[in-house]
Parts: structure tokens; sequence; C-alpha cells
């Protein structure tokens, strides 16, 4: 059985979504790679990164990456959309 962490799953199980949540969740975005920052350069080119507090608009992309972070950087949530 899977580990559910309340608030931090995606919906619907989409495989792309849990992809880049596997690979992104708990790290801050940066300009490398490493076991606590993910590169910029390695998003996929329809991505935006939405800090906590920050407004954003309601547009449907379903390829593009939302990436919501907390305070301090760190990825919080991943979604698509």
């Amino acid at each position: 059985m899977p580990l559910v962490i309340p608030g931090m799953q995606s919906s619907g199980g989409d495989d792309k979504t849990s992809g880049w949540m596997n690979k992104l969740m708990g790290k801050k975005i940066g300009d490398s790679s490493n076991e606590t920052t993910f590169a910029k350069t390695e998003l996929p080119k329809e991505h935006r990164v939405i800090k906590e507090g920050d407004m954003s608009t309601m547009d449907h992309k379903p390829d593009r990456l939302n990436i919501h972070t907390g305070s301090d950087g760190t990825v919080t949530k991943v979604t698509h959309g």
C-alpha cells in the first residue's frame, strides 16, 4: 500500500505529474542539481514556480508544470495545468 501524505499527493494519479513530484518534492529550485536542489535548466520549457503567497493566473495549460514552494523555497506541491 502506498504511503499517503495529506496535501502532498497529486490528484488523479497522473504519471507525468507523479514523476515530477518524485523528482522535486522537498527540494529547492536552483542553478545546479544535487540531493537538496533541482536545476532550473532541467525543468520543462513550460513551467512556473509559484511561491507561497504569490498570486497566479487561473489559465489552464495541461502541459505546463506548476511548482508550488513554501516560504523557504522548498517544493511542497507539483501539478500540471
